[in-house]
């Protein structure tokens, strides 16, 4: 008998109320799995799971959803419900869920927790996503310098059922406001005597990064270091958390993927199919309508032309033979630049810098590119002035297109739009629009040639 699918299984138990085999059910299941299963399960099915399941079971297989899937399911509890589930849940992980809810459901959700639960949520949550503020966790052990090893101990053990869930490996030393003064590795106070003083054994003047600083600048810090994670702190110097590593490393990945969308067209940038068939066409229209306007543009090109195209209708062969290409050359160069941007070896102020690479990289593919394209056009045609149009366009669009595609995602970050999300529709229009002007216009100068 084959294995059932984990969603079949899921609806089976939760329809017979067996909510404990529910949880040992979801348990037993990988990320990939519980995702998949609890997207594959009703609205009304949804629910149930989260209304009846214990809140840390709940909060478990939550962290392995993606954040649109968790605010969807979140959105579905009653407020009282969903404040019990984020108290399970680690706090930057619950601050991006309250981002996400409309106002009026957030402040009903921190109204029914605990109040300094709720404080430590909003403080996270006033933090950009992308930086250090709001990757960071809060859960951290701070003591002052001038109490002893023991008190460290004492500390750690009533406040034990806190940390069991974290990896606490440094105790920070902070002063009366709070400020960072030093760290203290957790293996020396394990390693040194009850009565030496933390600030005997402290590291002073720690590295620490603020909290607004954005995910790149962690992300190229964290590549030159080797420490599982850093304080965090606010305008005045307080320790306010410590972003780790690992947190760092998964918003990359995140922000990769999420870009990879926003080319394609997704402009949320996190659609999933169990949404909303309104959500999912309605942000896929606003990309399509877009484009079927720019679309329009490109074609009034060749209409314009239309004559030269009637004359010469094997011209209409070449045509998307040399958008086609000029728009993959074009896509390299916006990948490179978007790399370059993402890992900070690149800036807007670099424009001059980054279009004289491309120009050159322009000159030596287009050239290559469009005396390949010359030949095969002469020995198809038979015609060698169809073969230098075709050759020719096709040289200096790429010109043309890794120019674009080099400088349009500094542009946009330099106007604060969107790279991934304009890039594309930027690059695809003028390409097209260059393309058939290049290969029409010449055409029409040398049309005695040609027919």
């Amino acid at each position: 008998m084959e294995p059932r699918e984990p969603w079949v299984l899921l609806r089976e138990l939760l329809q017979a109320g067996d909510f404990e085999a529910v949880e040992q059910e979801l348990e037993a299941l990988d990320a990939g799995d519980v995702a998949r299963a609890v997207a594959h399960l009703s609205a009304d099915e949804q629910r149930l799971l989260l209304e009846r399941v214990s809140p840390d079971d709940v909060a478990d297989f939550l962290v392995q959803l993606s954040r649109t899937q968790v605010v969807d399911l979140v959105e579905q509890l009653e407020p009282e419900r969903a404040a019990e589930i984020l108290h399970e849940l680690p706090t930057e992980a619950g601050a991006d869920i309250l981002k996400d809810l409309d106002d009026e459901d957030a402040q009903q959700v921190l109204a029914a927790l605990p109040p300094d639960e709720a404080e430590e949520l909003r403080e996270v949550a006033r933090w950009e996503d992308d930086s250090a503020g709001g990757l960071m966790g809060v859960e951290f052990v701070a003591v002052r310098a001038s109490v002893t090893m023991r008190e460290v101990v004492t500390t750690l053990r009533e406040q034990a059922d806190d940390y069991l869930d974290h990896e606490v490996q440094y105790i920070y030393v902070v002063d009366d406001l709070g400020r960072l003064h030093g760290v203290l590795p957790l293996r020396v106070v394990v390693l040194t005597d009850d009565d030496v003083l933390v600030r005997e054994r402290m590291i002073p003047a720690p590295m620490s990064v603020p909290a607004s600083l954005p995910l790149d600048d962690l992300a190229e810090i964290f590549d030159g270091i080797r420490f599982y994670g850093l304080p965090v702190v606010d305008e005045d110097g307080e320790l306010v958390g410590v972003v780790r590593r690992a947190a760092v490393m998964e918003a990359v990945g995140e922000q990769a993927a999420q870009d990879n969308l926003k080319a394609a067209g997704i402009i949320d940038g996190d659609e999933l199919r169990s949404m909303e068939l309104s959500v999912r066409a309605g942000g896929r229209l606003k990309w399509l309508s877009l484009n079927v306007l720019l679309n329009i543009v490109a074609a009034s090109v060749i209409a314009y032309f239309q004559d030269t195209l009637q004359s010469v209708v094997a011209l209409a062969v070449f045509l998307p033979i040399i958008s086609d290409m000029s728009g993959c050359s074009g896509n390299q160069a916006v990948a490179v630049s978007m790399r370059e941007l993402s890992l900070g070896v690149a800036t807007p102020a670099d424009l001059l810098h980054v279009l004289g690479k491309e120009l050159a990289v322009g000159l030596v593919n287009g050239s290559s590119l469009g005396l390949l394209l010359g030949l095969v056009g002469w020995l198809w045609m038979g015609n060698p002035w169809l073969g230098l149009v075709a050759g020719a366009a096709l040289a200096a669009n790429t010109l043309i297109a890794v120019s674009i595609g080099g400088t349009v995602p500094l542009l946009a970050k330099r106007f604060g739009v969107d790279p991934a999300l304009a890039s594309g529709p930027v690059l695809t229009t003028i390409t097209d629009v260059c393309g058939f002007a290049l290969v029409l216009g010449i055409a029409t100068m040398l049309l005695d040639r040609l027919v």
